[in-house]
């Protein structure tokens, strides 16, 4: 009996059940490698992933404002703090980030160097859909500058923020790594963006689509988002929605086949709560092509637990979205839907 509003602005896409047969598995003699090449051994949590079939839907963080912090070299598991960035300024820019409602993201350019940094730094805003850079000289500087967009350049073609971030999981560095080498265009390797069980995982800016199990050099997705479209494999969701409104944004993309990044904005979410096991089921209300589109879908937690990362101790369970229907909003008496 709760009702929530959601953002207005641009959607994701569909993602199939069934996981693809795990390229990173292959053993000599199997048919070639596809690329991004790497190797893990079948604990590990993307192995596992892929070999359950996980669906990747609805696990786009629900940010909406980012903060990208150039800073080349190592990156411990808190990538800010455990990093060559100021330790003096780190928690400082963390507390501030926090304050303002900024998701903090460490970045650096695929194999670069400690002397390749530019000092570079942006804000960026998934439901406005911009991105703007600017340049420090020092760490200190960002404890003054404006992070509200106000300063900076806009960039002009899209944004594509790679997870490589070993410091967290394996997973991430050995899918991630080579992916953000082959990948074409403004490309960066960036810290912790989670569900590492995905990986590879790319974050597309500035619009906040967020895509796991990329394969290959992820030509089709850097060609979708210069189209101004969404791919619809391996899409995780949208930033800076929630959870079910990324799920019903996908479950219409799929029935629509609206794959503009801007389409389908979400108007409301409205859930009448959740059943004593867990199940819960949710009514989200979009704008469509040809008018209002309901989407009802259910949410229950996964029947088995297992390690969700690779450095989880302990297994857990996680939420899993199921279509109930798509269908257009009733047209009351007097033409309002």
């Amino acid at each position: 009996m709760t009702t929530g509003a959601t953002s207005t602005d641009p959607a994701p896409d569909e993602v199939p059940d069934a996981a693809p047969q795990d390229p990173y598995c292959q053993h000599p003699g199997d048919a070639p490698r596809r690329r991004p090449s790497g190797r893990l051994d079948e604990g590990r949590c993307s192995v596992q992933a892929l070999l359950a079939g996980d669906s990747p839907i609805a696990t786009a963080p629900p940010a909406r404002r980012w903060l990208l912090v150039e800073q080349p070299g190592p990156w411990g598991r808190d990538a800010l703090l455990q990093s060559r960035f100021d330790p003096v300024v780190a928690p400082l820019l963390a507390q501030r980030a926090r304050e303002a409602g900024l998701r903090i993201q460490m970045v650096r350019r695929p194999g670069g160097r400690l002397a390749d940094a530019g000092g570079r730094w942006a804000v960026a805003d998934v439901r406005a859909c911009w991105v703007r850079w600017s340049v420090r000289d020092t760490d200190a500087e960002l404890l003054e500058v404006p992070l509200d967009g106000s300063v900076g350049s806009p960039s002009t073609e899209p944004t594509f923020l790679v997870c490589t971030h070993g410091g967290h999981d394996a997973c991430c560095a050995v899918r991630g790594r080579p992916l953000a080498r082959a990948l074409d265009g403004d490309v960066w390797e960036t810290s912790h963006l989670g569900g590492d069980r995905f990986a590879a995982n790319v974050l597309v800016l500035p619009t906040g689509h967020l895509y796991g199990q990329v394969p290959e050099d992820g030509g089709d997705l850097v060609e979708a988002h210069r189209r101004g479209e969404v791919l619809l494999t391996g899409l995780r969701g949208r930033a800076g929605l929630t959870p079910p409104a990324q799920a019903a944004q996908q479950f219409a993309r799929e029935q629509l086949g609206s794959v503009g990044v801007a389409d389908l904005p979400v108007t409301g979410v409205a859930t009448p709560g959740a059943d004593a096991d867990g199940a819960q089921r949710w009514t989200v209300t979009m704008t469509g092509p040809d008018g209002d589109v309901v989407v009802v879908l259910d949410s229950r937690l996964s029947a088995h637990s297992r390690r969700l990362t690779c450095a989880a101790t302990t297994p857990g369970r996680f939420r899993t979205w199921h279509l109930v229907s798509v269908h257009p909003a009733p047209v009351h008496p007097g033409g309002v839907g």
